[in-house]
């Protein structure tokens, strides 16, 4: 239990800062965005709306996204609604939507100034149709613009032909940390209702999620749900979306066992302190010793941490589970200290 405990922790706040980005993807648009391989994003989406008094019930509109990176430039993955307009025409029994894709990104990568293309083909088990998706963006500084043509074999739940959409939107970034986004996307037909949303993007400092505050009338993020909005009983839906990369190398100790320590730093070096990076914490968060004794830091979680002193003084690499890193203290002082992934976690070396 401790151990998933740690990994869950590791999920929330740790590593590399690379994973899929909601200031580079508006709301209703996929964009040409892939995991890397070896990792699988877990996408949240929530909508609701309040209906009038006396009860003022929530009515909730989730859809949740699995997508499994698999190395160049692809993925695969499914998105899952549990209230869909899929599901509302034709009599349909169910509301819950399923789409499976896959994602080949021809060209670009998220981020990278210049041209994106992406191709993803899908089938959407409600409707019954084969779904596909052609996406491009553009990114010139703090500015994505972003276009896409859609076409289905079978639109919402309906039993006639397919149809074709198309979309487009754009990301302004206002610094590293947060950008505005909008796009609106509709099927070729004079009845459709056009799907649209607007957001605030947020990537959380220190960590690879994102987060977003949005309005939208679009009832869930696949290629159909995405390109048609809900007409009634509420058109304006507000709500939220979260991204969460797994980074499947984290989980190797499950199954590989703890990995081999790995010292780090000086070497020769009389120790005079001990402290345990454990249960994602400096154990002991203050030590004392004398000038030119050292403190070696040894890592107990199953993710990686770093000693990154406040001032000058030269701090670690990140430092695997079960390694270690060894600094010797050659001036007296205070040197203050924290761990960079994890910059809750702090401590004290007092130099005498």
């Amino acid at each position: 239990m401790t151990r998933i405990s740690f990994v869950l922790l590791a999920l929330a706040a740790a590593a590399p800062l690379r994973a899929q980005s909601l200031l580079y993807r508006p709301p209703n648009l996929g964009g040409t965005w892939v995991p890397d391989g070896g990792v699988v994003q877990f996408n949240f989406v929530h909508r609701f709306y309040v209906t009038p008094g006396p009860s003022h019930a929530v009515v909730n509109f989730p859809t949740f996204t699995l997508a499994a990176g698999l190395g160049h430039q692809a993925t695969f993955g499914a998105h899952f609604a549990t209230k869909s307009i899929v599901g509302l025409g034709n009599g349909a029994l169910s509301t819950n939507e399923t789409e499976v894709f896959g994602r080949w990104r021809v060209r670009g990568a998220e981020g990278r100034p210049g041209l994106a293309v992406a191709v993803t083909p899908a089938y959407n088990l409600l409707a019954k149709s084969v779904d596909g998706e052609v996406g491009v963006d553009w990114t010139q500084g703090p500015l994505t613009l972003h276009g896409a043509a859609r076409a289905v074999s079978r639109r919402l739940g309906e039993s006639g032909d397919g149809a074709a959409a198309f979309a487009g939107g754009f990301n302004a970034r206002l610094n590293p940390y947060v950008g505005l986004s909008a796009d609106v996307g509709s099927f070729v037909s004079p009845t459709v209702r056009a799907a649209w949303s607007a957001a605030i993007n947020v990537l959380i400092p220190g960590s690879p999620h994102t987060f977003s505050f949005h309005v939208s009338n679009a009832t869930s993020a696949s290629i159909q749900g995405a390109s048609q909005g809900i007409a009634s009983p509420k058109n304006v839906l507000y709500g939220f979306e979260f991204t969460i990369p797994l980074h499947l190398k984290r989980f190797a100790p499950w199954f590989h066992g703890s990995p081999k320590p790995v010292a780090l730093g000086a070497s020769g070096a009389a120790i005079a302190a001990e402290v345990a990076m454990a249960a994602v914490k400096f154990a002991g968060e203050t030590v004392t010793i004398s000038t030119g004794q050292a403190v070696r830091w040894t890592n107990r979680d199953p993710l990686e941490h770093t000693v990154t002193f406040d001032g000058a003084e030269p701090g670690s690499p990140p430092i695997p589970p079960n390694g270690s890193y060894v600094h010797r203290f050659d001036k007296p002082g205070t040197y203050t200290y924290h761990c960079t992934p994890h910059p809750f976690m702090k401590g004290v070396v007092v130099v005498k």
